[in-house]
């Protein structure tokens, strides 16, 4: 099977290029299921019930989030209403939402696991720990993992812990794709980050000039969507779905 994860989508023009050229990346690349990275998609970052609307009627088998899960409270409860929306799995016990799906094509299951970073972010569980406690309980040896992280080394570090136990894992949040995608093992797919899906011409799909003043001169500056042209990142693994095994990874950057 070919699996696409595709990087952090960015306000309305990021879902509104991502719904222009989704269909023609998946036949060109002949995926299989796609999941994407919505916790951006709301103009202001999170994600509401229109962005993730716009998600799922594209095309979208799974959407993962992170840090910006709960941004919009009122939005909070669907997280429990959509078993194909996640939030990071390491919250503590009690927070509303799933932390891992599955999503069952009768000859095979595939399992989609949300992990967020410690260093550099909130508190949350210990990612290590929590992951090792979920794969039990998965029935399948085909899982992906979306890690929102900051530190690359966090990424690294845990691709290697989870070589040869997972199908891959693969970083989000960084907003800017790695060049070091890998098999880990001769099993487990890997990148340190997928990038974004948003404007090109951007600090991280923000209107440059914004950005530059917040960095310059350290005072509070309302950040804006950029409105220059969009890209989108992502990558394609093809995997052998009866064993878990991760044959070949591919980064896109569609323009």
């Amino acid at each position: 099977m070919r699996i696409m994860l595709i990087g952090d989508v960015v306000g309305r023009s990021g879902c509104d290029f991502l719904a222009d050229n989704i269909y023609k990346i998946k036949k060109q690349y002949c995926v299989d299921i796609t999941v994407v990275n919505g916790e951006n998609s709301a103009a202001g970052n999170g994600i509401t019930k229109s962005s993730l609307e716009i998600l799922y009627s594209i095309g979208a088998d799974v959407v993962t989030t992170g840090n910006h899960c709960f941004k919009r409270r009122e939005f909070t409860h669907a997280f429990d209403c959509h078993e194909t929306l996640l939030r990071p799995a390491n919250y503590p016990e009690g927070v509303v939402g799933h932390g891992f799906t599955i999503l069952d094509y009768g000859s095979c299951k595939v399992a989609v696991v949300n992990l967020q970073g410690v260093v550099g972010l909130e508190p949350l569980d210990n990612p290590f720990t929590v992951i090792d406690s979920i794969i039990p309980m998965l029935d399948t040896p085909n899982i992906f993992i979306d890690f929102h992280a900051e530190a690359t080394a966090e990424k690294k570090a845990l691709g290697q812990y989870l070589a040869g136990r997972v199908t891959g894992v693969v970083g989000t949040h960084t907003h800017v794709q790695t060049a070091d995608e890998t098999i880990l093992s001769g099993h487990t797919a890997y990148i340190t980050d997928i990038g974004m899906t948003g404007p090109e011409l951007s600090v991280l799909g923000v209107e440059s000039r914004c950005a530059i003043d917040k960095l310059r001169f350290h005072y509070p500056v309302r950040f804006e969507e950029s409105r220059n042209p969009c890209f989108i990142n992502a990558v394609v693994i093809d995997f052998d779905e009866k064993i878990g095994i991760a044959h070949k990874i591919e980064r896109i950057i569609w323009r």
